[in-house]
């Protein structure tokens, strides 16, 4: 009988290929992303409620007031700034260094200089967290960059002014009426929140042309322009404003139009909404 051959398999094993560093990128990545979040959380508890406001302020888009240039745009060649801002006419820069001169003249003891010196700088700061607020309430709209030429949010020396600002095409009001079109109506339900939880009590005020000569006057100016700023005042209050938030609604007629070197343009017909700076207390040692 014949053995059978003896058979033996020998295996070689090789050794198991690297398996790569990429876990330690994803590592690297989660240990920088949670150095990050510390780092944000810890700059957010050391600045103060100003410093807030004014990053808020930085970051947030300026659609509300883009600038507009040439003959196009709502304020037909003037153009606003990234903040909103109009920019100043040779009068009004004229005016601003006059009254800088007269505040630097020396002046006696208790006079008009020395009471404006007193006063805390913030009251004539631009309110930069009232104005973080109102945009962050508009830019919810779905249809906010449609309306976006439509309105005007900018500081002034009396606050914050939002302006409804009729546009060539598009108007926040009916021709000639006080009744607002629902696109207004939206514009207002959606900064009630914001102007229900700021402590600024409300100046509104309506505006409208003049109308051209030979042309059929589109309604009294002053109880349109007072009218239509009453309805303004009715929506905030309807949308959970205070009362006690307001501080005057009047009307303007066409007596102070935006363009003065053409007042008969659509943008000279508006309602604007201001935000009121507090009032500084008098310190008790100026009245002695």
């Amino acid at each position: 009988m014949a053995l059978q051959p003896i058979i033996i398999k020998k295996v070689k094993k090789a050794a198991h290929g690297h398996h790569g560093g990429a876990w330690k990128i994803a590592y690297a990545d989660f240990v920088t992303a949670m150095m990050a979040f510390f780092l944000l959380m810890w700059l957010i508890s050391m600045t103060t409620q100003e410093q807030k406001a004014g990053l808020a302020e930085y970051f947030a888009p300026a659609a509300l007031s883009p600038a507009t240039s040439g003959a196009g745009g709502m304020l037909y060649g003037t153009s606003l700034d990234t903040s909103g801002n109009k920019p100043s006419t040779p009068r009004e820069k004229a005016t601003g260094s006059a009254e800088q001169d007269e505040r630097a003249r020396p002046t006696s003891a208790g006079g008009a200089s020395d009471l404006d010196a007193s006063r805390p700088a913030a009251s004539v700061q631009p309110n930069y967290s009232a104005m973080a607020s109102l945009r962050q309430a508009l830019q919810k709209m779905p249809d906010i960059a449609e309306l976006s030429r439509n309105i005007v949010i900018e500081p002034t020396k009396e606050g914050v002014n939002v302006s409804l600002v009729d546009d060539d095409g598009r108007s926040m009001f009916r021709e000639g009426s006080v009744d607002p079109h629902e696109r207004t109506r939206r514009v207002l339900e959606a900064l009630a929140p914001a102007l229900r939880r700021l402590p600024n009590r409300l100046s509104i005020t309506g505006y409208t042309s003049a109308t051209r000569p030979g042309s059929a006057r589109a309604g009294e100016p002053w109880n349109l322009t007072a009218g239509r700023a009453l309805a303004v005042r009715e929506i905030l209050s309807g949308a959970g404003v205070p009362n006690e938030n307001f501080a005057s609604v009047v009307g303007r007629a066409d007596t102070e139009p935006v363009f003065p070197d053409n007042p008969y343009i659509a943008p000279n017909r508006r309602v604007t909404v201001t935000l009121l700076n507090a009032s500084p207390a008098t310190p008790p040692n100026i009245l002695r």
